[in-house]
């Protein structure tokens, strides 16, 4: 299901752009709206699941957003009109939004601390769809065009989504994550800043995230450049792992801010046109930091045991996916570096405000002691 909502549902729509700029006209500006589209979507859908949590637990609710996604990636090819594509576009974050929510939630109540390596092998599933999704299209681009790509993408969305149909259950019962774990006092001390960096994420990696393939196919041509975006996501797939591995063994906040300035690194690097090697360095660094840092944000929410935290970070993180695209698009005219400038500073701004998190963060819970068996009450 992750792979659906985010690895084909959204992110297909990267490496497909720039055929659709060769091949029907669409200009740089087009793209990014577009793209707002999508992250306008997603925020409407998270903020339905935040105001409704049952969304997240039903299971006919995910599976219509679903068929939602597939619906909107099967009807791209069908219009050349751009306002029925902002609307597809649309309704694709829309349904994603909901199954992210509803997938996150469920591996992050369902796996016991002991086993939060799952929980990094579960978020890799979008950068498998990522690397399914590019290749897929890179394939397509051999023998076909954008629209061919769009079907290609439409069919690999509904595979996997016949294998998540199952993954929320009508009669499962919500598990209780903090059963025995003693209670953070006062956890908006530490969830405020956590949420203002999560958003500043948003809107530096979204940009990355929107052009980087688009960037890097102009300044290196060729199977490189195209290759790009596979490379993303094959880097995010083991990352996920690893993050969740290391955030057994680090605090949050300190592996956060070494995601974030990574990732800013990677996304700058991008920009500077350094050739094919910087182009793979780029990729990697990027592909394996932006799942990590959701992985570890979301995490983090969940440690605060802040009610709802998975649906008020996904809203506030569609709110800064919404802004980026479009407060960039000044300055996409001459090309995608400066934007991505852009983004590594804003990215840089995310690490501060986890260096802030960082203070008297309550780094480890120490479980309840039981309490002691009561005492049968005699009666004369």
């Amino acid at each position: 299901m992750l792979a659906v909502a985010v690895g084909v549902g959204r992110f297909v729509f990267t490496p497909i752009l720039p055929l659709m700029q060769s091949q029907a006209g669409v200009s740089a500006q087009l793209g990014a709206t577009l793209a707002t589209a999508n992250y306008a979507g997603y925020l409407a859908g998270a903020l339905a699941a935040m105001v409704a949590p049952r969304l997240g637990r039903s299971a006919l609710a995910v599976r219509i957003s679903a068929v939602s996604v597939v619906a909107s990636l099967a009807l791209m090819p069908l219009t050349i009109s751009p306002a029925v594509w902002i609307v597809l576009r649309g309704i694709a974050g829309a349904g994603g939004a909901v199954m992210f929510v509803a997938a996150a939630t469920a591996v992050l109540t369902g796996v016991s601390h002991r086993s939060r390596h799952l929980v990094g092998w579960a978020y890799g599933g979008v950068g498998a769809g990522i690397a399914l999704s590019g290749s897929v299209v890179l394939l397509v681009s051999l023998v076909g065009d954008w629209r061919i790509a769009w079907g290609a993408a439409t069919v690999l969305a509904a595979s996997l989504s016949v294998l998540g149909w199952n993954l929320i259950r009508l009669s499962r019962a919500d598990a209780v994550e903090n059963a025995g774990i003693a209670r953070v006092e006062r956890p908006h001390r530490w969830f405020v800043p956590l949420v203002l960096a999560y958003f500043l994420e948003g809107v530096g990696y979204i940009i990355a995230g929107t052009f980087l393939v688009a960037a890097v196919a102009d300044a290196v041509p060729g199977p490189v450049g195209k290759a790009t975006w596979i490379i993303v996501g094959l880097a995010a797939v083991p990352s996920c792992v690893l993050w969740a591995w290391l955030s057994s063994r680090m605090s949050h906040p300190t592996l956060l801010t070494a995601a974030l300035g990574l990732q800013a690194a990677g996304i700058v690097l991008a920009g500077l046109g350094l050739g094919t090697v910087g182009a793979v360095i780029a990729a990697v660094l990027f592909g394996g930091t932006f799942m990590g840092v959701t992985t570890l944000a979301l995490d983090a929410g969940r440690h605060l045991q802040v009610p709802a935290a998975v649906a008020i970070l996904s809203a506030i993180y569609a709110i800064g996916q919404a802004l980026g695209p479009v407060a960039v698009a000044p300055f996409l005219a001459g090309g995608f570096s400066t934007a991505l400038y852009a983004a590594g500073g804003v990215v840089v701004l995310a690490a501060i405000g986890t260096i802030l998190l960082r203070i008297r963060f309550p780094h480890t819970l120490s479980a309840i002691a039981p309490a002691p068996e009561r005492q049968p009450v005699l009666h004369r």
